[in-house]
């Protein structure tokens, strides 16, 4: 037998019966020799952390733009988070951690520079509109390599619904809805504090009461209330007044941290690099990477030049529009 059959037999054993088998996915698009090794989740897990998307992730901004200091969180550590958050959930509630893994490491290749403010103005210039979770998909299916990674259905699906109304199919990815949540709070206060933006004393009060009083003890309190809840049932859910304090504290955050404070006044800039490289290589498109002009007659011009944009790291985004805009002395 085959170590990966011994890995699928090992997981209809195990696994709840509410987990994702491997070996009953609905599969990939294309069909694939299985390997001998890997069960297929093992490999889409693997396929992620080999993409280039995911090794960019390291020079995107996850709220603060270019922060002075090494500790500061990147878009990539933030996945890191979310990922090490979904699998102590999915292994408590004997959940596909693979699965579980895979969701979570892909859920943010979408991401444009400059974080969420990036995402807004490509949302508001790109006639398609723009979200990061549905780049995401696209970045799996269609950018990376030669005809994307060709995942499995459930991979996708749970990194398109990692956010939105459209709860993902499957336990494992409505896992990663939580823990991204829980990640982001949680990490983005020690980064405020860090920074000098608020400290532990303006955190609500009533919050901490119920969550804890530092970031250690509110992960461990969101973490064992998501797995009280959800043992034994087909639902991954918290308690009312766990998803209350933690709906308030992230209120308080987009508040005070993500929405106007001196954190922030960075972000018109970055907006502005964005806007005028979308508009620059829109009107030249002969200046577009050789690699992208494959996507245009499928996709459209316009819908590549957003992908293009999407995809550059904070400070290629900048050195771009330094070489484009900013005029070098005379020599």
């Amino acid at each position: 037998m085959l170590v990966r059959e011994e890995l699928e037999e090992l997981e209809k054993r195990t696994l709840s019966p509410y987990a994702q088998l491997s070996s009953q996915s609905r599969g990939r698009e294309i069909e694939e020799k299985e390997c001998d090794l890997r069960t297929r989740f093992q490999r889409d897990k693997d396929r992620i952390v080999y993409s280039k998307a995911f090794r960019r992730l390291k020079h995107k901004t996850q709220v603060f733009i270019s922060p002075e200091g090494d500790h500061y969180r990147t878009r990539l550590t933030h996945t890191l988070e979310v990922t090490q958050i979904a699998r102590t959930i999915a292994r408590s509630l004997r959940l596909n951690e693979d699965l579980t893994e895979a969701i979570a490491l892909g859920h943010d290749l979408g991401h444009t520079p400059f974080g969420h403010t990036g995402e807004t103005v490509l949302n508001s210039i790109c006639p398609q509109g723009f979200k990061h979770n549905e780049q995401s998909l696209r970045v799996v299916d269609v950018l990376e390599k030669e005809n994307g990674l060709n995942l499995t259905w459930e991979v996708r699906d749970g990194i398109k619904n990692h956010t939105g109304d459209v709860l993902p199919s499957t336990l494992e990815g409505q896992i990663i809805r939580f823990a991204d949540r829980i990640a982001y709070i949680n990490h983005d206060i020690d980064d405020a504090i860090r920074g000098g933006i608020i400290s532990n004393e303006d955190l609500p009060e009533e919050c901490l009461k119920v969550l804890g009083y530092s970031s250690r003890e509110r992960i461990n309190t969101m973490i064992v209330d998501i797995v009280e809840q959800s043992r034994g049932v087909n639902e991954i859910r918290m308690s009312p007044h766990i998803q209350k304090a933690m709906n308030e504290l992230r209120e308080y955050m987009f508040k005070n941290v993500y929405i106007g404070s001196k954190a922030k006044k960075e972000e018109i800039k970055a907006q502005n690099i964005v806007k005028q490289l979308y508009y620059y290589f829109k009107e030249n498109k002969d200046l577009l990477p050789k690699e992208m002009y494959k996507f245009i007659d499928r996709d459209g011009y316009d819908k590549v030049v957003c992908d293009y944009i999407a995809g550059m790291t904070d400070r290629f985004a900048v050195k771009k529009f330094r070489e484009i805009f900013i005029p070098e002395p005379w020599n």
